[in-house]
């Protein structure tokens, strides 16, 4: 129990302080009420890979809102955000500095940094009517922005993504003190919300039922520029690519190509595409591979083992003398585990598989969605409540996607629908294999999964908010 004390001493301090901040803002400051309508939008992680935390930005201020976005500056935000004369960026200095000493002593130390920062910073910043605050992570967050919001007098506002102690509890397990400490806090705080966001119908239950907390599900839904990408802007990207990774240059396909099929030599060339250079005419290489792309934070809620075999599985059938394409696949991303897949993957020896392992910007994420022929999600919900942003955005790019199975993904993912779900890399396997026959044919179910990916008329983002979150910033005030 020492690591849950210790946990519960941090909580205790952040209270106290936050209490005793609260005590001298208020003698510092008289009067109430919002800073006229001005939100912050805070996430205590990397802004750049929070992208719901940013469209929430955008559409305030699509509405005339002045937004504050408060976060990590790690990764950069996109353009529109850095763009929006209304969103001002406040950032948090990253605290990797504590990572000294026992895990539970940095534990401790770093609940309390942050929650000094935070709570100096959200003083600091222009007085805002909301804060919309997105959980996970929201430990010491929660409890920091409540303290803020009696300061200011303001409303609370919790975006659930999911809950914190399922994550905690892949590391330490479900009945480790950590965790059981860290499941109190979040259903304490959380009532102390003046009003709840989540992503799942399932996720607006179980807050109800297991939290007594009142909740309007918002869906993720892709932004307007996730479509799918002109043939010119494909070329484009995969010749910018090809600067810095080997697979999308031209020369890894040429021992698909028949000694007949010579290239013109006014072409300039990649892995998928060739463009006259005398017109500009783009069209798409004979003989080309497929390109499978896959996004993760790589963490422990995705077992990229499991593609990894499913690609092992696809090389033999193609050794076996199956008509299957050469693949290049494509895991875009960042997080703690990344090192060590590329280990496994360095390990491997395919002939007709390539894989890379890039970080995109955030303009060229979309692109290369909608450029792909099949992206894969290996999302397991820790909590089995959430959905994977990274298959939203793959729709709305008409990019099918097979995915691993949990328990509310069907309120996404539509088997054989819009996609495939599978349980383990043999699924996968046979799923790449069914897909990929005869590729690339405009018949088969990968075929038929575009078509009715582009012809179901999604709902994007900008109408969901509008919809769903615009009425409860209209109704408050």
């Amino acid at each position: 129990m020492a690591a849950g004390g210790g946990a519960l001493a941090a909580i205790g301090a952040v209270l106290v302080l936050a209490a005793a901040a609260a005590l001298w803002w208020q003698r510092r400051r008289a009067g109430g009420g919002g800073g006229e309508g001005r939100v912050c939008v805070a996430v205590l992680g990397d802004l750049g890979r929070s992208p719901r935390m940013q469209y929430h930005a955008l559409s305030l201020a699509r509405h005339g809102r002045g937004v504050s976005l408060l976060g990590y500056l790690q990764t950069r935000p996109h353009g529109d955000v850095l763009g929006s004369d209304r969103i001002r960026l406040v950032p948090l200095s990253d605290l990797r500095w504590l990572r000294v000493g026992p895990k539970i002593l940095q534990y401790v130390v770093k609940v309390i940094a942050q929650a000094i920062q935070l709570l100096y910073t959200m003083l600091q910043m222009e007085w805002p009517s909301y804060i919309l605050l997105q959980n996970p992570p929201g430990l010491p967050s929660i409890a920091v922005a409540w303290v803020v919001c009696l300061i200011w007098r303001s409303k609370l506002i919790i975006d659930w993504h999911n809950y914190g102690y399922t994550i905690m509890s892949l590391n330490h397990g479900i009945n480790h003190p950590l965790v059981r400490i860290a499941k109190w806090y979040e259903k304490l705080f959380g009532r102390l919300s003046d009003y709840n966001l989540c992503v799942t119908n399932a996720m607006k239950e179980d807050l109800w039922v297991n939290c007594k907390i009142k909740a309007v599900t918002l869906y993720d839904r892709p932004a307007s520029y996730f479509k799918e990408t002109p043939l010119e802007l494909q070329h484009q990207l995969y010749m910018k690519l090809a600067k810095d990774y080997e697979p999308f240059k031209a020369q890894h396909i040429t021992f698909c190509l028949r000694s007949t099929e010579s290239v013109s030599s006014n072409a300039e060339r990649s892995a998928f595409t060739e463009m006259d250079k005398r017109n500009g005419h783009v069209v798409k290489t004979r003989g080309r591979p497929a390109l499978l792309i896959s996004s993760t934070s790589w963490t422990e809620d995705e077992d990229f083992s499991v593609l990894l075999k499913a690609l092992e599985d696809y090389e033999q059938y193609i050794n076996e003398g199956i008509k299957l394409p050469a693949l290049v696949c494509v895991i875009t991303g960042k997080g703690p585990l990344k090192e060590y897949y590329n280990g496994l993957i360095k390990k491997l020896h395919f002939r007709h598989i390539q894989i890379c392992t890039p970080w995109l910007e955030a303009e060229d994420y979309p692109l290369l969605l909608g450029s792909a022929d099949l992206g894969v999600c290996l999302h397991k919900s820790s909590s089995g409540l959430d959905l994977p942003m990274k298959v939203v955005d793959m729709f709305g790019c008409c990019l099918p996607v097979c995915a691993i199975y949990f328990e509310c993904l069907h309120e996404l993912v539509k088997h054989d629908e819009n996609g495939l779900i599978f349980r383990d890399s043999s699924e996968l396997a046979e799923q790449l294999k069914m897909l990929f026959l005869e590729f690339p044919t405009l018949e088969g179910k990968l075929h038929n999964f575009r078509k009715n990916l582009c012809a179901s008329k999604q709902l994007r983002w900008d109408e969901s908010w509008d919809q769903t979150v615009l009425p409860l910033f209209m109704q408050s005030e």
